[in-house]
Protein backbone atom coordinates (compact mmCIF):
# COMPACT_ATOMS: atom_id res chain seq x y z
CA UNK A 1 0.00 0.00 0.00
CA UNK A 2 2.85 2.40 0.87
CA UNK A 3 4.50 1.80 -2.52
CA UNK A 4 1.53 3.43 -4.24
CA UNK A 5 1.99 6.70 -2.34
CA UNK A 6 3.81 9.53 -4.15
CA UNK A 7 7.37 10.15 -3.12
CA UNK A 8 8.94 13.43 -1.93
CA UNK A 9 9.92 14.42 -5.49
CA UNK A 10 6.36 13.99 -6.75
CA UNK A 11 4.94 15.95 -3.81
CA UNK A 12 7.47 18.74 -4.32
CA UNK A 13 6.65 18.92 -8.02
CA UNK A 14 2.93 19.06 -7.24
CA UNK A 15 3.51 21.89 -4.76
CA UNK A 16 5.54 23.87 -7.31
CA UNK A 17 2.82 23.48 -9.95
CA UNK A 18 0.10 24.44 -7.44
CA UNK A 19 1.99 27.58 -6.37
CA UNK A 20 2.61 28.51 -10.01
CA UNK A 21 -1.11 28.23 -10.76
CA UNK A 22 -2.24 30.03 -7.59
CA UNK A 23 0.14 33.01 -7.68
CA UNK A 24 -1.82 34.92 -10.37
CA UNK A 25 -4.98 34.50 -8.26
CA UNK A 26 -3.25 35.62 -5.06
CA UNK A 27 -1.83 38.70 -6.78
CA UNK A 28 -5.33 40.20 -6.95
CA UNK A 29 -5.58 40.27 -3.13
CA UNK A 30 -3.21 43.24 -2.48
CA UNK A 31 -4.57 45.03 -5.57
CA UNK A 32 -8.06 44.94 -4.05
CA UNK A 33 -6.78 46.95 -1.04
CA UNK A 34 -5.29 49.79 -3.06
CA UNK A 35 -6.51 53.29 -2.09
CA UNK A 36 -6.13 54.47 -5.70
CA UNK A 37 -8.97 54.77 -8.20
CA UNK A 38 -7.21 52.50 -10.68
CA UNK A 39 -5.74 48.99 -10.56
CA UNK A 40 -2.39 49.20 -8.79
CA UNK A 41 -0.40 47.68 -5.96
CA UNK A 42 -0.78 49.56 -2.66
CA UNK A 43 2.45 51.40 -1.91
CA UNK A 44 2.04 52.66 1.65
CA UNK A 45 -1.45 52.53 3.13
CA UNK A 46 -3.97 49.79 2.46
CA UNK A 47 -7.64 50.64 2.16
CA UNK A 48 -10.92 48.72 2.08
CA UNK A 49 -12.72 51.45 0.17
CA UNK A 50 -13.39 49.19 -2.82
CA UNK A 51 -14.97 46.53 -0.61
CA UNK A 52 -17.16 49.29 0.79
CA UNK A 53 -18.10 50.15 -2.78
CA UNK A 54 -19.43 46.63 -3.29
CA UNK A 55 -21.93 47.33 -0.48
CA UNK A 56 -22.75 50.94 -1.33
CA UNK A 57 -23.15 50.43 -5.08
CA UNK A 58 -26.48 48.62 -5.68
CA UNK A 59 -25.37 47.53 -9.15
CA UNK A 60 -23.13 44.84 -7.67
CA UNK A 61 -25.93 43.38 -5.56
CA UNK A 62 -28.36 43.37 -8.48
CA UNK A 63 -25.85 41.70 -10.76
CA UNK A 64 -25.11 38.99 -8.17
CA UNK A 65 -28.81 38.25 -7.66
CA UNK A 66 -29.40 38.19 -11.41
CA UNK A 67 -26.48 35.83 -11.99
CA UNK A 68 -27.75 33.56 -9.22
CA UNK A 69 -31.25 33.52 -10.71
CA UNK A 70 -29.97 32.83 -14.21
CA UNK A 71 -27.53 30.20 -12.97
CA UNK A 72 -30.11 28.28 -10.94
CA UNK A 73 -32.77 28.32 -13.66
CA UNK A 74 -30.32 27.56 -16.46
CA UNK A 75 -28.65 24.69 -14.61
CA UNK A 76 -32.01 23.18 -13.62
CA UNK A 77 -33.35 23.27 -17.19
CA UNK A 78 -30.08 22.10 -18.73
CA UNK A 79 -29.70 19.22 -16.25
CA UNK A 80 -33.28 18.06 -16.80
CA UNK A 81 -33.01 18.20 -20.60
CA UNK A 82 -29.58 16.54 -20.68
CA UNK A 83 -30.65 13.78 -18.28
CA UNK A 84 -33.77 13.00 -20.33
CA UNK A 85 -31.72 12.93 -23.53
CA UNK A 86 -28.99 10.73 -22.06
CA UNK A 87 -31.54 8.33 -20.56
CA UNK A 88 -33.29 8.07 -23.92
CA UNK A 89 -30.02 7.31 -25.69
CA UNK A 90 -28.97 4.77 -23.06
CA UNK A 91 -32.29 2.96 -22.77
CA UNK A 92 -33.50 3.03 -26.40
CA UNK A 93 -30.09 2.73 -28.09
CA UNK A 94 -31.31 4.06 -31.46
CA UNK A 95 -29.29 3.43 -34.59
CA UNK A 96 -28.59 7.12 -35.01
CA UNK A 97 -27.48 7.59 -31.40
CA UNK A 98 -23.99 8.72 -32.43
CA UNK A 99 -25.48 11.30 -34.80
CA UNK A 100 -27.91 12.54 -32.15
CA UNK A 101 -25.15 12.90 -29.57
CA UNK A 102 -23.00 14.71 -32.13
CA UNK A 103 -25.79 17.21 -32.86
CA UNK A 104 -26.27 17.91 -29.16
CA UNK A 105 -22.52 18.45 -28.71
CA UNK A 106 -22.30 20.97 -31.57
CA UNK A 107 -22.30 24.06 -29.29
CA UNK A 108 -19.24 22.60 -27.61
CA UNK A 109 -17.39 22.28 -30.93
CA UNK A 110 -18.51 25.43 -32.71
CA UNK A 111 -16.40 28.55 -31.92
CA UNK A 112 -18.06 30.66 -29.20
CA UNK A 113 -18.24 33.70 -31.46
CA UNK A 114 -20.37 31.74 -33.95
CA UNK A 115 -22.71 30.55 -31.20
CA UNK A 116 -22.92 34.09 -29.82
CA UNK A 117 -23.89 35.57 -33.19
CA UNK A 118 -26.44 32.81 -33.82
CA UNK A 119 -28.06 33.31 -30.42
CA UNK A 120 -28.05 37.07 -30.93
CA UNK A 121 -30.09 36.78 -34.13
CA UNK A 122 -32.36 34.19 -32.50
CA UNK A 123 -33.10 36.36 -29.47
CA UNK A 124 -33.58 39.54 -31.49
CA UNK A 125 -36.12 37.61 -33.56
CA UNK A 126 -37.87 36.39 -30.43
CA UNK A 127 -37.98 39.97 -29.14
CA UNK A 128 -40.43 40.82 -31.93
CA UNK A 129 -42.78 38.10 -30.68
CA UNK A 130 -42.50 38.60 -26.94
CA UNK A 131 -40.78 41.02 -24.61
CA UNK A 132 -40.23 38.34 -21.97
CA UNK A 133 -37.87 36.04 -23.89
CA UNK A 134 -35.61 37.96 -26.19
CA UNK A 135 -32.62 40.23 -26.45
CA UNK A 136 -31.44 41.83 -23.20
CA UNK A 137 -33.87 39.88 -20.99
CA UNK A 138 -32.97 37.49 -18.19
CA UNK A 139 -35.06 34.72 -19.73
CA UNK A 140 -33.24 35.28 -23.01
CA UNK A 141 -29.95 34.86 -21.18
CA UNK A 142 -31.30 31.67 -19.60
CA UNK A 143 -32.19 30.31 -23.04
CA UNK A 144 -28.73 31.12 -24.39
CA UNK A 145 -26.97 29.62 -21.37
CA UNK A 146 -29.03 26.42 -21.63
CA UNK A 147 -27.96 26.01 -25.24
CA UNK A 148 -24.31 26.50 -24.31
CA UNK A 149 -24.13 24.27 -21.20
CA UNK A 150 -26.36 21.34 -22.21
CA UNK A 151 -23.52 19.59 -24.13
CA UNK A 152 -21.29 19.52 -21.05
CA UNK A 153 -24.10 18.13 -18.90
CA UNK A 154 -24.90 15.47 -21.53
CA UNK A 155 -21.28 14.29 -21.49
CA UNK A 156 -21.24 13.94 -17.69
CA UNK A 157 -24.57 12.12 -17.54
CA UNK A 158 -23.52 9.74 -20.34
CA UNK A 159 -20.30 9.03 -18.44
CA UNK A 160 -22.34 8.27 -15.32
CA UNK A 161 -24.64 5.98 -17.31
CA UNK A 162 -21.67 4.12 -18.76
CA UNK A 163 -20.99 2.69 -15.29
CA UNK A 164 -24.52 1.34 -14.83
CA UNK A 165 -25.02 -2.38 -15.35
CA UNK A 166 -27.71 -2.91 -17.99
CA UNK A 167 -28.81 -6.11 -16.30
CA UNK A 168 -30.60 -4.15 -13.57
CA UNK A 169 -32.67 -2.43 -16.25
CA UNK A 170 -33.42 -5.77 -17.89
CA UNK A 171 -34.38 -7.24 -14.52
CA UNK A 172 -36.76 -4.35 -13.83
CA UNK A 173 -38.23 -4.76 -17.29
CA UNK A 174 -38.67 -8.48 -16.68
CA UNK A 175 -40.61 -7.76 -13.49
CA UNK A 176 -43.03 -5.62 -15.47
CA UNK A 177 -41.76 -2.13 -14.62
CA UNK A 178 -42.89 0.58 -16.99
CA UNK A 179 -40.49 2.85 -18.86
CA UNK A 180 -41.00 5.65 -16.36
CA UNK A 181 -40.53 3.35 -13.36
CA UNK A 182 -37.32 1.94 -14.82
CA UNK A 183 -35.94 5.42 -15.45
CA UNK A 184 -37.08 7.03 -12.19
CA UNK A 185 -36.72 4.19 -9.67
CA UNK A 186 -33.96 2.03 -11.13
CA UNK A 187 -31.57 4.02 -13.32
CA UNK A 188 -31.67 7.51 -11.83
CA UNK A 189 -30.83 6.37 -8.27
CA UNK A 190 -27.68 4.76 -9.67
CA UNK A 191 -26.51 7.96 -11.38
CA UNK A 192 -27.78 10.55 -8.89
CA UNK A 193 -24.25 11.59 -7.91
CA UNK A 194 -23.28 12.08 -11.57
CA UNK A 195 -26.44 14.10 -12.23
CA UNK A 196 -25.74 16.22 -9.15
CA UNK A 197 -22.19 16.93 -10.31
CA UNK A 198 -23.49 17.72 -13.80
CA UNK A 199 -25.96 20.21 -12.34
CA UNK A 200 -23.21 21.82 -10.28
CA UNK A 201 -21.02 22.14 -13.37
CA UNK A 202 -23.95 23.64 -15.28
CA UNK A 203 -24.41 26.28 -12.59
CA UNK A 204 -20.70 27.15 -12.62
CA UNK A 205 -20.65 27.42 -16.42
CA UNK A 206 -23.71 29.67 -16.39
CA UNK A 207 -22.34 31.76 -13.52
CA UNK A 208 -19.06 32.55 -15.30
CA UNK A 209 -20.35 32.77 -18.91
CA UNK A 210 -19.32 36.07 -20.51
CA UNK A 211 -18.66 35.56 -24.24
CA UNK A 212 -22.24 34.89 -25.33
CA UNK A 213 -23.69 37.18 -22.64
CA UNK A 214 -21.89 40.18 -24.12
CA UNK A 215 -23.69 39.64 -27.43
CA UNK A 216 -27.21 39.15 -26.08
CA UNK A 217 -27.38 41.79 -23.32
CA UNK A 218 -27.18 45.56 -23.27
CA UNK A 219 -28.40 47.56 -20.25
CA UNK A 220 -31.18 45.53 -18.62
CA UNK A 221 -29.68 42.07 -18.01
CA UNK A 222 -26.31 42.89 -16.44
CA UNK A 223 -24.86 39.73 -14.93
CA UNK A 224 -21.91 39.74 -12.56
CA UNK A 225 -19.33 38.68 -15.20
CA UNK A 226 -20.63 41.38 -17.56
CA UNK A 227 -20.45 44.03 -14.83
CA UNK A 228 -16.88 42.94 -14.03
CA UNK A 229 -16.00 43.12 -17.72
CA UNK A 230 -17.47 46.62 -17.90
CA UNK A 231 -15.44 47.63 -14.85
CA UNK A 232 -12.21 46.48 -16.49
CA UNK A 233 -12.98 47.51 -20.06
CA UNK A 234 -14.53 50.92 -19.47
CA UNK A 235 -12.89 52.56 -16.45
CA UNK A 236 -10.54 50.00 -14.80
CA UNK A 237 -12.53 49.94 -11.57
CA UNK A 238 -10.52 48.42 -8.66
CA UNK A 239 -13.82 47.11 -7.25
CA UNK A 240 -13.40 44.32 -9.80
CA UNK A 241 -10.37 43.14 -7.83
CA UNK A 242 -12.38 43.28 -4.61
CA UNK A 243 -15.25 41.20 -6.01
CA UNK A 244 -12.68 38.77 -7.42
CA UNK A 245 -11.23 38.25 -3.95
CA UNK A 246 -14.73 37.67 -2.57
CA UNK A 247 -15.46 35.07 -5.26
CA UNK A 248 -12.12 33.32 -4.68
CA UNK A 249 -12.83 33.20 -0.93
CA UNK A 250 -16.34 31.82 -1.42
CA UNK A 251 -15.06 29.19 -3.87
CA UNK A 252 -12.27 28.15 -1.50
CA UNK A 253 -14.67 27.82 1.44
CA UNK A 254 -17.07 25.79 -0.72
CA UNK A 255 -14.27 23.41 -1.73
CA UNK A 256 -13.12 23.02 1.88
CA UNK A 257 -16.71 22.35 2.98
CA UNK A 258 -17.14 19.75 0.25
CA UNK A 259 -13.89 18.03 1.28
CA UNK A 260 -15.00 17.95 4.92
CA UNK A 261 -18.41 16.53 4.00
CA UNK A 262 -16.81 13.91 1.77
CA UNK A 263 -14.36 12.95 4.52
CA UNK A 264 -17.16 12.82 7.08
CA UNK A 265 -19.31 10.60 4.88
CA UNK A 266 -16.32 8.35 4.20
CA UNK A 267 -15.62 7.95 7.91
CA UNK A 268 -19.30 7.25 8.54
CA UNK A 269 -19.31 4.50 5.93
CA UNK A 270 -16.21 2.93 7.46
CA UNK A 271 -17.73 3.02 10.95
CA UNK A 272 -20.91 1.45 9.62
Amino acid sequence: MSAARPGPAALASAMVVAIFLLLPLLAVVPISFTPARFLSMPTAAWSGIHYRQLIDNPDWGRSVLLSLRIGVVSSAIATALATLFALGIWMARPRLSALLVGLVLLPMVVPPIVSAMTLYFLLTGLSRLSGLVGYDTWLGVVLAHVVMIVPFVVVLVLVALSGVDRRIDLAARGFGATLGQRAWRVILPNIRFGVLMAGLLAFVLSWEEIGVTLFITSVNAITLPRLMWMGVHDNIDPAVAAVSVVLITVTTLALIGRMMLHRGSGNGNQDG
